[in-house]
């Protein structure tokens, strides 16, 4: 029996919806972030050494980073579905678009998410301005800039196609929602493909069912 190990607000929510999609039996653990912190809480690392979330157990498989656990997944239980026939443009276009979504599209949210921590810490009140003056330059010389750049193409991208890989649902699509839905979270940009995928997603009865299996989500900001 696949565990899944599911952390509350996280990307293992998607982990939930693949699963759903392959229609395969699993079983969840759920932990929950620091409420201080919102740090994933030490009994993670029992599981794995870096006491990371998502990881699953599969027998005496553990595997943890979520494009590793997509892949894993469909390989082993999708007997084809989820992943498109090998040599073929959309195979191409799945590889690249499951590793762009933890590689690029990550980044400039992820330091948006952490410059946006520094600039609301705590700090003596004469150097909040150089704080806000400093998170304010990098926000506009770089990550904005990086923001637009990569929502823009994926926006673009989704013009051409209803889903990543092509005319069909993959891992893909279930990898690249966790971005996407955090750009949504946080209100970033106005982009009207991206927009429409996040409710065709959002409409499907297994993602519904993870939801309601996984609990509430709400991603962080």
């Amino acid at each position: 029996m696949i565990t899944v190990h599911h952390l509350n607000n996280s990307r293992s929510q998607r982990v939930l919806w693949l699963l759903e999609e392959l229609g395969v039996p699993y079983e969840i653990r759920k932990y929950q972030r620091d409420a201080k912190t919102m740090l994933a809480p030490p009994e993670l690392k029992r599981v794995h050494p870096l006491g990371k979330s998502p990881v699953i157990t599969d027998g005496d498989n553990t595997v943890a980073e979520s494009g590793a656990i997509v892949e894993y997944l469909v390989e082993r239980y999708g007997n084809g579905k989820l992943i498109p026939p090998a040599n073929t443009p959309e195979r191409l276009r799945y590889t690249y678009w499951m590793h762009y979504a933890e590689g690029s599209a990550m980044l400039p949210l992820l330091l948006k998410l952490i410059f946006g921590h520094i600039e609301r810490s705590p700090a003596p009140f004469f150097i909040r301005p150089v704080i806000k003056g400093l998170v304010g330059q990098v926000n506009k010389s770089f990550i904005d800039p990086q923001l637009e750049l990569h929502f823009d193409y994926i926006d673009a991208e989704l013009g051409k196609s209803e889903w990543f890989a092509g005319k069909e649902i993959s891992g893909a699509d279930i990898q690249m929602s966790f971005p996407l839905e955090a750009a949504a979270a946080r209100g970033k940009g106005a982009w009207p493909n991206i927009a429409k995928y996040l409710q065709r997603i959002h409409a499907r009865p297994a993602y519904q069912r993870a939801l309601e299996k996984g609990g509430k989500y709400e991603l962080l900001s």
